[in-house]
């Protein structure tokens, strides 16, 4: 099944998100108030529309609602960033996720209930395009000749098995540099989750399901390594 997105502001942000998601088979949306925007991705996404984000009947007609995620990336007018994002929240979409260019706009956003808030500043339009596509990693580092560090959450089918047993080397060409994992700890006197590194994890670490692995390979071996075992 096709992932399908909708962006919207095609910026240098926007357009590089919409331009990744495309490349890597999404079925994309792009929208901006601004005719040339629209015009100059047309050729390199499903579709292209010129209309005004604010207006939530013309958001209806574009079937937004059926996306699997939009992502509101707005730059300068905030005002415009606020009442799309609105919108979307009345149109019950499943997953909006809010440009924010600074500390006060996250909070005001924060505070709307926008559970995901980007900073371009730290965010690079093709990072997230990644991210979107794949929903099991966290963050990831991509790095020369197509490998990348990936953080990601233990697919269920691996969970309760030993590091040996799951082959990641021999089987997915992958390394696991570390695991991050949670302990139920007394802090203050009441019970609260606490992260702690397992170092390097030797053949017979077990991998539990709430673990967050941290990997190295080729962005190939993780991605089949995930679709695999998920």
């Amino acid at each position: 099944m096709t992932n399908k997105f909708a962006v919207i502001g095609l910026g240098i942000f926007g357009n590089s998100i919409a331009r990744t998601l495309a490349e890597r088979g999404a079925e994309v949306l792009a929208i901006d108030n601004d005719e040339d925007h629209v015009e100059s991705i047309k050729d390199e996404v499903a579709y292209a529309v010129a209309l005004d984000a604010t207006d939530i009947r013309a958001l209806e007609a574009q079937n937004i609602q059926d996306m699997e995620a939009v992502i509101v990336a707005i730059g300068e007018d905030f005002e415009a960033v606020l009442i799309t994002t609105a919108n979307l929240q009345e149109l019950n979409v499943k997953r909006v996720i809010t440009r924010a260019s600074n500390t006060q706009q996250r909070r005001i956003l924060q505070k709307m209930g926008v559970q995901e808030i980007l900073s371009p500043e730290g965010e690079v339009g093709k990072t997230v395009a990644e991210r979107l596509l794949q929903p099991n990693i966290r963050t990831f580092l991509p790095l020369p000749d197509d490998y990348e560090i990936v953080e990601i959450n233990a697919p269920r089918n691996i969970a309760n098995r030993s590091v040996a047993k799951i082959s990641l080397r021999e089987k997915y060409n992958l390394n696991l540099i570390t695991i991050r994992r949670f302990f139920e700890e007394i802090v203050d006197g009441k019970p609260m989750q606490v992260e702690h590194i397992i170092g390097v994890p030797k053949a017979d670490t077990i991998i539990y399901p709430s673990d967050i692995l941290l990997l190295i390979g080729k962005k190939y071996d993780v991605k089949r390594f995930i679709e695999i075992n998920r």
